[in-house]
């Protein structure tokens, strides 16, 4: 059984010692580092539909960020 995602979820991860924000919600997830404010988002429609320009944009956006 699954349960309905009617809130937002917010979770932290490390990734390489960097400490993230994960918010997972009904319309995506989007993922920040912790105590900024931009991050990247990720719609689920994107996801499933397998955007290819989602991909592309997610990669430029994270090396960027280097």
């Amino acid at each position: 059984m699954t349960t309905t995602l009617d809130k937002p979820l917010r979770r932290e991860i490390d990734v390489e010692g960097q400490a993230y924000t994960v918010v997972m919600d009904a319309q995506g997830v989007k993922i920040t580092r912790k105590s900024h404010r931009k991050g990247i988002e990720l719609k689920w429609i994107d996801l499933v539909t397998g955007d290819a320009a989602v991909a592309a944009a997610l990669n430029a956006s994270t090396s960027e960020s280097d």
